[in-house]
């Protein structure tokens, strides 16, 4: 091999580090947006789980409510059949 042809290897060689360091430079950077892209989905999902989470306790709050709330007005419903109802002589 004569000189010409290693400083052109040599410069190939040179081109194609450098382009393996950009390469690596852009995949890392691709790697920390996807990284932070990914931290802040887990966060919204996080929230959303929790936005459900106290939906649900609310809604078996609010069952609870209903079923009692239905209890008086049965009792109420009676209370007012006593009432009203005509005594028998």
């Amino acid at each position: 091999m004569n000189n010409e042809q290693e400083g052109k290897t040599e410069a190939a060689f040179k081109n194609f580090g450098k382009k393996v360091d950009q390469f690596v430079e852009e995949l890392d950077e691709a790697s920390q947006r996807l990284n932070k892209e990914f931290q802040e989905k887990y966060e919204e999902l996080k929230t959303s789980a929790e936005q459900l989470r106290e939906e649900a306790k609310n809604k078996d709050r609010w069952k609870e409510v209903e079923a009692n709330l239905q209890k008086a007005g049965e009792e109420l419903k009676k209370a007012f059949e006593a009432a009203f109802r005509k005594k028998q002589p």
